[in-house]
């Protein structure tokens, strides 16, 4: 089964990253992020990307009926490599590690089993799932269990408690905050994501948690867009709040929640807390709507924030 986080490379050498769980016209819902160029792997804008595919590959281009929005997509008998977060993982910790990058996993692997963690729901995705990390590459650490996961959290916790692992610094916060190019003030940016702990540094080297649990719907719901909106509500529940998408029920008299496909927000809000939130309004064949931020890797001008 394909599952968001993982990466594809195909028949052509171009390797996407898997958005959606399973197939939509038996197509796995994926988007560019790594092209050849110049003899060597290169990340690409989701701009460029666009661009690449329809200059040179336009069978890549996809419109999802389910998310009425323009994806890419990748038929199955053009794959040639199935990059799956998990294997890989238990493959780069059975063998000598062969740069600084994967020393620093290595590492941080041993240390959470050191604090009773099980890595059997752990993968690794992001640049080192495809082997072309860089001696400035992050840690993707991607989880396939909730409870793991939150446990995972606390663990990093106990890390920083222990001096074996540190928050990052204002440096660390700003590079952070100038990858993610998210629509909210720099001090707002840090202060939702302090209180998250899914993200700490190791060796002057910045690691990233993220959640992928089971599928929580039928995959062949579909929604279409009604348009962006803007609106103030309470959240009332954020069980899955964490997830690939993360969703936060709200309690407002129209829209159901909101749901959010970019890691910026993920687990922005708890609770009861007031937030303000901005994004696509979406309705599903039953007539429920909600709220969907990241409707772009970007999400220029979409939000959630606390009202503080």
């Amino acid at each position: 089964m394909y599952r968001a986080k993982d990466f594809i490379e195909t028949s052509q050498g171009l390797i996407f990253a898997v958005v959606a769980d399973g197939l939509e016209d038996g197509k796995v819902r994926c988007f560019l992020r790594y092209v050849v160029m110049e003899g060597r792997w290169r990340k690409v804008s989701t701009e460029v990307a666009n661009q690449f595919l329809a200059e040179r590959h336009p069978q890549y281009l996809f419109y999802s009926h389910q998310f009425d929005a323009r994806l890419h997509a990748v038929e199955l008998a053009a794959i040639d490599k199935h990059y799956s977060p998990r294997q890989v993982l238990r493959h780069l910790l059975e063998n000598e590690a062969s740069d600084a990058v994967l020393a620093d996993l290595q590492q941080l692997c041993a240390l959470l089993q050191r604090e009773g963690l099980e890595l059997v729901q752990l993968g690794i995705t992001g640049s080192m799932l495809i082997g072309v990390q860089n001696h400035a590459s992050d840690i993707d650490l991607v989880c396939y269990d909730r409870t793991v996961f939150h446990q995972l959290r606390n663990r990093v916790q106990s890390l920083i408690a222990q001096d074996k692992c540190r928050t990052l610094n204002d440096q660390d916060w700003l590079e952070a905050y100038q990858r993610r190019a998210c629509d909210m003030p720099l001090d707002d940016y840090i202060w939702h994501e302090q209180r998250k702990y899914n993200k700490a540094i190791i060796n002057q080297r910045k690691f990233d948690l993220s959640l992928v649990a089971a599928p929580r719907e039928a995959s062949g719901t579909r929604y279409s867009k009604l348009g962006p909106v803007r609106i103030e509500a309470t959240v009332v529940e954020d069980h899955y709040g964490f997830d690939y998408p993360a969703e936060f029920a709200i309690d407002h008299i129209e829209i159901r929640c909101v749901v959010c496909f970019t890691a910026t927000f993920t687990g922005q809000a708890q609770i009861g807390e007031r937030v303000v939130i901005a994004g696509q309004l979406e309705m599903d064949e039953k007539g429920d709507k909600r709220i969907v931020v990241g409707s772009s890797r970007e999400a220029i001008g979409e939000y959630i924030k606390l009202i503080r």
